[in-house]
């Protein structure tokens, strides 16, 4: 039963507060070539059960910004940064691992290619090892 709780967690998951202040990047791939589970195994504080903050950091026009944004919030994304930004970071909270980080990486650059723009990489987030549970 343990798949069934690890499959419905996944993706628009609230386990985990985006914004918490102590959020480090556990694992990043700004490589178009590298796998993603070849990123997943270099990854050292990555906890594989554990919600993740994933985040597309994508670079379309400004006038496409929205239209972006709109389309991913249909898949949960939100849109993480300050209006005015050269490049977007569209955000969700899930349980990551090497299949669906592969699909969601294909999904933004399709995105952004159909908006005229570029997927420049991706990255997660985790609470820092050793620090406090967020309290509720």
């Amino acid at each position: 039963m343990e798949w069934v709780r690890k499959l419905l967690r996944r993706g628009g998951t609230t386990e985990l507060d985006p914004g918490r202040g102590d959020l480090i990047v556990v694992v990043s791939s700004f490589d178009d070539a590298e796998a993603c589970s070849a990123a997943l195994a270099r990854a050292e504080h990555w906890t594989p059960d554990q919600p993740a903050v994933l985040r597309h950091h994508l670079r379309v026009p400004a006038d496409q910004i929205r239209s972006v944004a709109v389309i991913a919030a249909q898949e949960g994304y939100e849109l993480s940064n300050s209006p005015g930004e050269e490049n977007m970071i569209l955000r969700r909270v899930q349980i990551l691992d090497a299949l669906h980080c592969s699909q969601e990486r294909s999904r933004m650059a399709g995105l952004a290619q159909r908006h005229d723009g570029d997927a420049l990489g991706w990255d997660a987030l985790q609470p820092a090892m050793g620090q406090p549970k967020e309290k509720k």
